[in-house]
């Protein structure tokens, strides 16, 4: 007998064909997960699962943090026979009063007894042993799993895991990442899906210093966490503000700056082998995300842009950032870029044939080339 982790995954099963890619991928992942506390990991027989760590609290918070893992549950590893399964069910429960129901799961066809003769059987067994407990299959309040595969694993607890895709099977794509709410959260709903990120953060010092530097590079260490690491792009901006401020008109600085901020974040996604940009845009939640105003900053790149967020409004994304715990770093209150010359009236309607003109006062090709090329990369690394 000894103690694991059983480590389910759900949109995986949808795969057809290219299921082994997928199971391969997600497989690698919990290993680089559970490395630094000595897990040892296989999969067998439509599980996952997790042995030889040195802290089992450790364990269920790094493997919950998988993306494509669904559950995972504390299990006990046992021979395939009944009676020690038996007497390891009835010590399980001891601790345990109220209603539960036992679930069996015979994947070995070969052993003895089907799933429901192993359910009546143990939940009778514990019944007799635990006076605390009573039967109820429809909505108990613990669940016994006894499941036999290669080895029979019973456990108790389901803890439920950040779900999506595995990490790496979505592509690559760039995060424009401001220190705000909003671009953590659309990242981590990205990487949810598969996708691998990089970040892309604007500072313009002196307006902007080593505090709001740190700031982003904590976010973008707690999306590391789970992705493995990460490699932020850190652009000085100052110049392109400063010319964007004096030469062109104050209620298009915002839509003139995001376009900037737009074109050099393509090249550096290109420098990453991202295939799209990413940001937090919210339909409507200020001036330069209006419908007009997207058209405006999109017509710039080539990349597809995605906006995960572009339906929620802002409760609901400050509910995501709590539970992904990047609220409490993003509302630490040092200045961003963005907030640096904010014009008075911005315009929420502005014509996107227009911007060209109004662009014609600045060097655009040098000004994107130079924050380019003084572009400094940080590699950060999971916590």
């Amino acid at each position: 007998m000894r103690h694991v982790l059983l480590v389910r995954y759900g949109e995986v099963f949808l795969k057809g064909a290219n299921r082994p890619h997928f199971l391969k991928v997600l497989t690698d992942n919990v290993k680089k997960a559970v490395k630094p506390i000595g897990g040892h990991v296989w999969i067998s027989d439509s599980r996952i699962y997790v042995s030889d760590f040195n802290d089992l609290d450790a364990c269920v918070d790094r493997v919950s943090k998988v993306f494509g893992v669904y559950s995972v549950s504390p299990a006990v590893e046992l021979n395939k026979d009944f009676e020690e399964i038996a007497a390891a069910c009835v010590e399980m429960m001891k601790p345990y009063s109220g209603t539960f129901k036992v679930q069996g799961k015979r994947s070995d066809k070969k052993f003895p007894m089907n799933s429901m003769e192993i359910a009546m059987e143990i939940g009778g067994r514990v019944l007799e042993a635990n006076p605390n407990l009573k039967v109820d299959v429809h909505t108990p309040q613990h669940r016994l799993m006894v499941e036999i595969r290669d080895m029979a694993y019973i456990c108790v607890e389901e803890i439920k895991a950040v779900g999506g895709m595995p990490m790496g099977t979505g592509g690559k794509a760039a995060l424009l990442l401001s220190g705000g709410i909003d671009s953590p959260v659309a990242g981590y709903q990205l990487m949810k899906r598969g996708v691998k990120l990089c970040a892309i953060h604007f500072q313009s010092p002196p307006y902007t210093g080593e505090l709001a530097k740190d700031k982003v590079l904590q976010l973008a260490k707690k999306l590391a966490y789970y992705s493995g690491g990460m490699r932020v792009y850190m652009v000085p901006f100052t110049k392109c503000q400063l010319e964007i401020h004096e030469k062109c008109p104050e209620e298009l600085g915002t839509l003139i700056t995001r376009r900037f901020m737009m074109r050099i974040a393509e090249r550096l996604a290109k420098d990453f082998g991202a295939l799209a940009l990413i940001t937090g845009e919210s339909l409507g939640q200020v001036a330069s995300q209006t419908m007009e105003a997207l058209t405006c900053t999109d017509a710039v790149v080539d990349m597809p842009v995605f906006r995960p967020l572009i339906g929620l409004d802002k409760t609901e994304i400050m509910d995501i950032a709590v539970r992904i715990d990047t609220y409490d770093t993003s509302i630490l209150p040092y200045e961003d870029c963005c907030t640096v010359f904010t014009p008075r009236h911005p315009v929420t309607k502005p014509k996107v044939e227009t911007m060209p003109k109004v662009e014609e006062k600045l060097d655009v090709e040098a000004l994107v080339s130079e924050a380019v090329e003084r572009t400094e990369v940080v590699i950060v690394d999971a916590e």
